[in-house]
């Protein structure tokens, strides 16, 4: 009688990127080793791999969900450590990052099972099983957004609404980072990608532009629009959370916040600076850039920061303590003690991780300790951003709980009854 072929199953098949999903490979024979293994390939034409290695149990299964890993990419019982964990295939070019540029496409994923702990990228598979991965849920409106002057992206939830708003400020690097916007868009969350480095006026006011869209949207509730910044965007962030005196977020949230204007150029908006910084950058012994210390340089002989003593609306910071692109955890310390001194604290909420880096992505987004970097001006470099896969992945996961549970109080306590 012949033994019925394993089989690998996962569920769901289809979901949001920050959803969990079990792995579960059945019909093998008793105490048989084998890897579970995770193919993906990007829209650069990049391949992308985790595994674990696992014996099955008595009756010829593994639980990925349940089972310790005994070796690859991963150890433990690590139910998405498939993802959280992948890596270039050996043989890729150095210094690559895994960024979805097509949101409204699906991320591909393919789990698959091989017999034995060696050799399995050799080998065919045993089972396999086709995944997808979204950022935008079914429903999901995405819009450009070209009025007023704005370079930007627009997603709103499915259903009529109105919807809380968010409008979303990357760092650095440039350009119309969408794929956070469209998973917020998927939490119930009007959000807008907007592209500032750009823009060719001052960053301040284009900011306050796209603020007011936001707000002006037939589909938002006009008072309840917040900000969520990463980096350099936290510049803007604050500005409208502090300084303006045209919009007033309902609250902000800052990863790997930068709250230091290095001249006044920067402080009347002109963020070209920001971009073009150089000199005597540390590197590490493979040759990355480590801007931490520039960071720390630019702090303590600059001369003004932004007043978060002004601030009347909460504020979360994110910061990895092992940050290697800028001192985010020194930045948090200091806007503590400037609102503790300003008797605003209790506005004040920290998440601050240890052994994590400067890009705190979405939940199961691979770590990247250090990755080519185009700045906004063109310029390319290999920029170490901390951070060690483990906790660094635990930080994401967690992380992004807490701040949909900051932007849900802020921005949709009460609204239900409100409308």
């Amino acid at each position: 009688m012949s033994r019925t072929p394993p089989t690998v199953s996962v569920l769901p098949t289809r979901g949001l990127v920050d959803e969990k999903f079990k792995v579960l490979v059945e019909n093998l024979p008793p105490g048989r080793p084998v890897t579970v293994r995770s193919l993906h390939r990007s829209e650069d034409d990049h391949y992308w791999e985790a595994f674990g290695f696992y014996t099955s149990d008595h009756r010829g299964t593994v639980n990925v969900s349940k089972d310790q890993s005994v070796g690859g990419t991963y150890t433990g019982k690590e139910p998405m450590g498939l993802l959280w964990s992948m890596c270039p295939v050996p043989g890729s070019r150095k210094g690559l990052r895994l960024r979805k540029l097509n949101v409204c496409s699906p991320m591909l994923v393919n789990i698959s099972v091989h017999s034995g702990h060696e050799g399995f990228r050799d080998q065919a598979p045993l089972a396999s099983v086709l995944i997808e991965r979204w950022y935008m849920a079914p429903g999901v409106k995405r819009i450009d957004v070209r009025e007023r002057g704005l370079q930007g992206t627009l997603f709103l939830p499915p259903g009529p609404g109105p919807f809380p708003g968010i409008l979303d400020l990357w760092g650095g690097g440039g350009g119309l980072v969408e794929y956070r916007s469209a998973l917020l868009a998927s939490h119930g969350f009007a959000t807008m990608s907007l592209d500032y480095l750009s823009c060719g006026q001052p960053v301040f006011t284009y900011a306050e532009t796209a603020f007011n869209f936001i707000k002006d949207h037939p589909q938002v509730v006009a008072d309840r629009v917040g900000i969520v910044a990463l980096c350099i965007g936290s510049l803007p962030a604050l500005y409208l959370a502090t300084d303006s005196t045209v919009v007033k977020p309902r609250c902000t949230v800052c990863i790997s916040c930068f709250a230091t204007f290095p001249n006044d150029r920067v402080v009347a908006g002109s963020f070209e600076e920001l971009t073009s910084i150089s000199g005597n950058v540390p590197v590490d012994e493979n040759n990355h850039e480590m801007w931490r210390d520039v960071g720390l340089e630019m702090m303590s002989g600059c001369p003004k920061k932004v007043n978060t003593g002004k601030l009347t609306s909460p504020l979360l910071l994110v910061s990895g303590c092992d940050d290697q692109n800028w001192p985010s955890i020194e930045t948090a310390e200091d806007i503590t003690q400037t609102m503790r001194a300003a008797g605003n604290d209790h506005l004040l909420s920290r998440l601050d991780y240890p052994d994590t880096g400067h890009l705190i992505e979405p939940p199961f987004s691979p770590h990247f300790r250090s990755t080519k970097f185009v700045t906004a001006d063109k310029r390319k470099m290999m920029i170490l951003w901390g951070g060690q896969t483990k906790p660094h992945s635990d930080a994401q996961e967690d992380s992004w709980k807490k701040i949909l549970s900051f932007l849900q109080q802020h921005l949709c306590s009460s609204l239900n009854a409100k409308l």
